[in-house]
């Protein structure tokens, strides 16, 4: 009761402040640049994710039915693969942004126009749902000859696979394989831009850039900790070290804190973001309209 009580406490948490700032950054004019489109994404796919588990885990657990449907389980599987392929390769697209805007100022707005940023959030989101939806396939056409019961507090891939009979070698190798294009890949790549990066602040004479330069990268690279660390240790471990129990934890860090942390480090450490939030509370609010009528008229 305590945990499900905790995960229900996160999950409401986490619906909130992602929506928050998705509206935050739609309604303020001043956040309508490459930035924080691509950071409105990442609250949409964070809240998208956590969605796709913790709903039906609740309802399980105060209905006191644990089934799921083939259908059900089949949706579960593709959406969570497909979300998080979509954010490892959108943090990566961040990273990219920040690289050119802090290495390659100058070329800034040519290189990352609103075309630009719309096909790198098309081409995530595609290519999280296209390789999701072959693995989800692949995987549900197992048939389960062991008690179907998915060591697991939702459906998930591998998980399922342990209820077949078949040998699903060749699969596991696939997993390795996607694991390493959909992660290390893209690891590798956010890795080599914030190396790029720090190079450059460590380069500034201001002060003041600087500071607000490692502020950001900080908080990005933070964000990127959180999320990669456990999706390595959940698909690129050896077959032999993996637990259900390791198994359910790491998932329960990367699909349920994770999503609630994400917007809790942009938005707290992100001055833009606080003042459009203040600026949207003031305009919204009507004393803040008299006073801001009263001081016109002095």
């Amino acid at each position: 009761m305590i945990l499900i009580c905790l995960i229900l406490v996160v999950y409401l948490v986490a619906v909130m402040s992602n929506t928050i700032l998705i509206l935050v950054i739609w309604l303020g004019f001043r956040l309508h640049s490459p930035v924080y489109f691509l950071l409105s994404q990442l609250s949409l796919i964070d809240l998208a994710l956590i969605s796709t588990s913790v709903p039906k885990m609740v309802t399980n657990f105060f209905s006191g039915k644990k089934a799921i449907s083939q259908v059900g389980c089949g949706t579960q599987i593709f959406f969570s693969i497909a979300l998080g392929i979509a954010e490892c390769l959108l943090l990566t697209l961040m990273s990219y942004d920040r690289y050119i805007a802090i290495c390659n100022p100058l070329h800034y707005s040519v290189i990352m126009s609103h075309t630009i940023c719309a096909q790198m959030v098309i081409g995530s989101w595609v290519g999280g749902a296209v390789t999701s939806l072959a693995h989800t396939a692949y995987t549900m056409h197992f048939p389960i000859c062991h008690r179907r019961e998915i060591p697991h507090f939702l459906c998930e891939g591998l998980a399922l696979l342990k209820l077949t009979c078949e040998d699903i070698t060749v699969y596991l190798k696939s997993v390795v394989v996607t694991s390493f294009l959909v992660v290390l890949i893209p690891l590798s790549l956010i890795l080599a831009s914030y190396t790029l990066i720090f190079l450059t602040i460590h380069c500034m004479s201001s002060t003041e850039g600087r500071s607000k330069a490692l502020a950001t990268c900080s908080s990005r690279l933070s964000v990127v900790t959180l999320y990669f660390g456990p999706a390595i240790l959940v698909y690129m471990r050896p077959g032999s070290s993996k637990t259900p129990k390791l198994n359910q934890s790491l998932f329960i860090f990367n699909a349920i804190l994770t999503p609630m942390l994400n917007p809790l480090i942009y938005s707290l450490r992100n001055k833009d973001v606080r003042a459009a939030v203040k600026r949207i509370i003031i305009s919204r609010c009507p004393l803040g309209k008299r006073k801001r009528s009263l001081g016109c008229c002095t």
